[in-house]
């Protein structure tokens, strides 16, 4: 089993690219994942010189590690949605998330990004018979309140989508996309160096100061002065940005991959090849990729992401794998990795100013898409445009009691444990 993305060995390798240090540049990048680099792509298109810093390789956090699944909506429900934004912002966040998706179709568009983009659509499964009637619910009210429209499939009918008798039914989404998060990852990459910007791998900022109207930042050991800073840590966010750490929790996420499965085997188990996941807060998400490996995982955890925690959640993995599809026992698991994503309190996005540098953070795992979106809006709002995105002006304050260690994790792995059990 190959402790890494299963996406690595299947995107064409990358050529790092090497250049020294600036003594000045007009924008630093802290970042290089989806984020980063789109809107270093924006910037440097604009003719700025941009710098992007990352301290490992570049996209080496979540925009490598995720399961390619571009997601319509947010992670909160429709109706969580409405009861903590009101409906006016509900459906203009709901709608950002539609103009996330299609942010990213243009990218792919523009830059001929090769990167196995399929309009599949999602299922969430119900994991309990009462879940499926909540989706009777949330159906309507994504139509009365947001105009967006789901199918739902009975038990009894649910194999023409998903060959897993666990679940109560289906609730299918005809708008979301899968992807080769490598492969765009990428393209992105290719597009903003192209632009102009230049990207320094394994060259961890340090420090981050103001300085007269700009920034003195330490990367690579070496002071750089820089007229605007652009924050894209997410779910590597440390202490050298205090008053983001603050603001978001880093959370593991942990995958596992099969071997390829065979044309009739994927075809029994997803039919139409859609992205799945279920209705638990612990949820389970897969998807097949291209090569018909079944790619398996679980949402944000409280487990750190580390080389020990990702063998044991592997094993556990593979358990809840075989939960699902029980068909699959004798199935090899070839690769398993983890990573980070951040956590937000109110499980939104937010982007802006903070300490006068820009940022765009706080994906939660839903990132394809709205990083891709909210980097190129954070870079134009540089160049001088509008804010023009609901996640821009929400209220975003710190994390009370927090401070960079998420203590109260376990408390909340608790909390969501027994509402799996009692909803």
């Amino acid at each position: 089993m190959r402790e890494q993305p299963c996406w690595i060995d299947s995107a064409p390798p990358w050529t790092a690219t090497t250049a020294p240090l600036p003594d000045r540049v007009d924008v630093v990048v802290i970042g290089a994942g989806y984020t980063g680099l789109s809107a270093a792509r924006i910037v440097a298109g604009a003719g700025a010189s941009v710098a992007i810093f990352d301290t490992r390789a570049f996209g080496e956090g979540a925009s490598a590690r995720n399961g390619g699944h571009v997601l319509a909506g947010l992670i909160p429900r429709a109706a969580d949605l409405v009861g903590r934004f009101g409906r006016q912002r509900a459906r203009a966040l709901f709608a950002g998330s539609l103009d996330a998706m299609a942010a990213l179709e243009s990218v792919i568009r523009d830059e001929t990004i090769a990167c196995e983009y399929e309009p599949v659509g999602h299922l969430e499964a119900a994991a309990k018979a009462a879940h499926f009637e909540r989706f009777k619910t949330e159906q309507e009210l994504l139509a009365r309140e947001f105009n967006h429209h789901v199918t739902l499939v009975p038990r009894a009918l649910q194999d023409t989508e998903l060959g897993a008798g666990c679940y109560h039914g289906v609730l299918v989404d005809p708008q979301s996309v899968a992807l080769h998060p490598v492969k765009y990852l990428h393209g992105l990459a290719r597009a903003a160096i192209g632009a102009g910007a230049r990207l320094h791998e394994t060259t961890p900022v340090t420090r981050v100061t103001r300085q007269g109207v700009g920034f003195r930042v330490i990367a690579g050991g070496k002071a750089i002065v820089a007229r605007d800073v652009i924050a894209c840590t997410n779910g590597y966010t440390d202490s050298v940005l205090p008053a983001l750490q603050r603001r978001v929790v880093p959370m593991g996420s942990f995958a596992i991959a099969t071997e390829p499965l065979g044309d009739t085997v994927a075809a029994a188990i997803i039919p139409r090849r859609r992205l799945v996941f279920d209705s638990r807060y612990d949820s389970c998400q897969f998807r097949l990729a291209r090569d018909n490996r079944l790619v398996f995982g679980v949402r944000a955890q409280i487990i750190p992401s580390t080389p020990a925690s990702t063998r044991r959640l592997a094993a556990i993995l593979q358990e809840r794998l075989l939960s699902v599809f029980p068909q699959l026992r004798g199935t090899r698991i070839e690769y398993a990795w983890s990573g980070n994503v951040d956590m937000t309190r109110d499980r939104v996005p937010h982007a802006g100013l903070v300490d006068g540098m820009h940022y765009a953070i706080g994906y939660g795992g839903h990132g394809v898409a709205l990083a891709t979106y909210l980097g190129m809006r954070v870079g134009e709002c540089l160049l001088g445009k509008q804010a023009d995105t609901p996640f821009h002006d929400l209220r975003f304050d710190p994390i009370p009691l927090y401070h960079g260690r998420p203590w109260f994790l376990p408390l909340a792995g608790v909390y969501y444990k027994w509402k799996d059990w009692v909803e």
